[in-house]
């Protein structure tokens, strides 16, 4: 009884057996269901099992003259053409330091002498199937990886392409300010576009900056900054949607109102503080009730400890995966990417970012960022 299948089809199965005999009995009872090839030594199994078509799977005997089944074994995972062909040993030993070691060297089973062919088709079975199963998902790998490098593609292109019109959408503004005349309101519509420009400018190259971030070939340049500027940016930002919502917004320097002239230095981008504390800032106002507060504090010490706490509660089902990419919840339009680029920035910043839910009806996301060494910048300037 055959499956119906050609020759080329059927899987490809080689008998490494220097038993003429024992060959011929195996050859029996698989020929119906595969395509069987045969060596009688482990020099002409090594050339076969190299060749193409390659066998899928090989049954191989242990104790034979001159190179053994272990030595066979042992040759074809060094090399790389051969090293994934399944080898299923066949052997009249018992002792069990015999399997062991054959297991050892990367065979994936024991068959023992003498046959029983029913047993013995099963497990040939078994793992032709369990073959099949891998190269089905390595292939589903393949194609994953694929798709994901022609979606960096894309996104790559796209991001560099939209830099072209926007050029325009920048430079025109300008143009017309300087020699037009307009009114005070048609001048602060112009404005308004140039403004927005620059706004789609920025988000471009953060885009492309996350792009970096996450193939990891982005280059951090940290330079001596203040920080409260950049969180102060950031709320007016956010300043319409306060007001709408009726929130309180409260920011403290080490438990007080920052004094006049105050600084909180640290060592980071500008850019990269303002595209993260942007994101955290917006996240925390629209998580947070109507007529709610929004706590913001700064904590000094080597470390520069930013808190931005406010009202209404992570859902429990995604607090394991708050700053993972896509993950987001409660929001129509949201898109789970504030978070997830707040967390690379904080990394690349060598610094860290962390969820507290501990305090039941609100959300406190702590950042961390390396503060400027004081001393160190003294001894380098002296």
């Amino acid at each position: 009884m055959t499956d119906g299948k050609s020759p080329t089809e059927r899987p490809r199965i080689l008998i490494v057996d220097d038993s003429a005999d024992s060959l011929s009995v195996l050859f029996d009872a698989l020929k119906d269901d595969y395509t069987v090839i045969a060596a009688l030594n482990g020099s002409v199994a090594l050339h076969l099992a190299a060749a193409t078509p390659a066998p899928d799977l090989i049954l191989l005997d242990v104790v034979m003259p001159g190179m053994d089944g272990y030595q066979v074994c042992s040759h074809l995972k060094e090399r790389e053409e051969t090293r994934a062909i399944p080898v299923i040993f066949l052997t009249a030993l018992e002792e069990e330091e015999s399997e062991t070691h054959g297991l050892g060297l990367g065979a994936v089973d024991f068959i023992r002498k003498p046959f029983h062919f029913a047993a013995l088709r099963l497990r040939v079975e078994l793992h032709l199937e369990l073959l099949r199963s891998r190269r089905r998902m390595e292939e589903q790998n393949r194609q994953l990886v694929e798709a994901a490098r022609l979606r960096e593609d894309v996104e790559h292109i796209t991001r560099h392409d939209l830099k072209g019109p926007l050029n325009i959408i920048i430079g025109v503004p300008q143009f017309l300010l300087e020699q037009c005349e307009f009114t005070d309101s048609q001048r602060d519509l112009v404005k308004m576009i140039e403004e927005s420009g620059y706004t789609m400018l920025e988000m471009i190259n953060r885009s492309l900056d996350l792009f970096r971030m996450e193939t990891g070939i982005y280059e951090f340049r940290p330079a001596a900054m203040d920080i409260l500027p950049i969180m102060r940016r950031a709320l007016m930002e956010i300043a319409p949607m306060v007001a709408a919502r009726d929130l309180r917004v409260a920011l403290l320097v080490d438990n007080q109102r920052p004094r006049d002239g105050q600084t909180v230095m640290v060592m980071a981008e500008s850019l990269l503080c303002h595209s993260m504390l942007s994101n955290l800032c917006k996240n925390a106002a629209e998580a947070s009730p109507c007529h709610g507060e929004i706590n913001i504090g700064f904590e000094l010490g080597r470390n520069v400890t930013v808190s931005i706490d406010n009202g209404g509660e992570v859902p429990e089902e995604i607090r394991a995966h708050f700053f993972d990419k896509f993950v987001t919840a409660g929001k129509r339009d949201g898109t789970g990417l504030g978070t997830y680029s707040a967390r690379l920035i904080a990394r690349t910043q060598n610094g860290t970012i962390h969820l507290d839910t501990a305090v039941s009806g609100r959300t406190c996301v702590t950042v961390t960022i390396p503060a400027v060494d004081e001393e160190r910048n003294s001894r380098l300037a002296a």
